[in-house]
């Protein structure tokens, strides 16, 4: 099952690391979203693997999209639910289409001279 969910995030919790009964290394690293509806929820999700580093490109703050996968699993007659993201995207702030233009004149229009008359040089 993959699902999007939207939000801003709330936390960053430290990575964990760990060996496997394989013997193989992982990293974990949990993260709380807040869903931005009538009713907000927090919601704690996890990336593996390389997508630890993925995730440092995020901070407290920010909003998002993660990609996310839902399992339960059962251990000693109790079910654990783990929601894993696999895909992390920046929303808003981080999702800019503007030209350089833009950032290199913030607060006017470059092709307007400044006695207010059109120009097709940016100053």
């Amino acid at each position: 099952m993959a699902l999007d969910i939207t939000g801003k995030i709330v936390q960053i919790m430290n990575a964990t690391n760990g060996t496997s009964k394989a013997g193989k290394e992982w990293t974990k690293q949990e993260f709380v979203i807040e869903t931005q509806e009538q009713y907000p929820r927090k919601v704690m999700m996890s990336v593996m693997g390389d997508k630890v580093q993925e995730l440092k490109k995020f901070t407290v703050g920010m909003d998002i999209k993660a990609s996310l996968n839902i399992e339960s699993r059962e251990y000693n007659t109790k079910w654990y639910t783990d929601i894993r993201a696999w895909k992390i995207e920046g929303m808003g702030q981080q999702a800019s289409s503007s030209s350089p233009q833009d950032n290199f004149y913030p607060d006017q229009d470059p092709t307007v001279a400044s006695d207010g008359a059109s120009d097709d040089l940016p100053f």
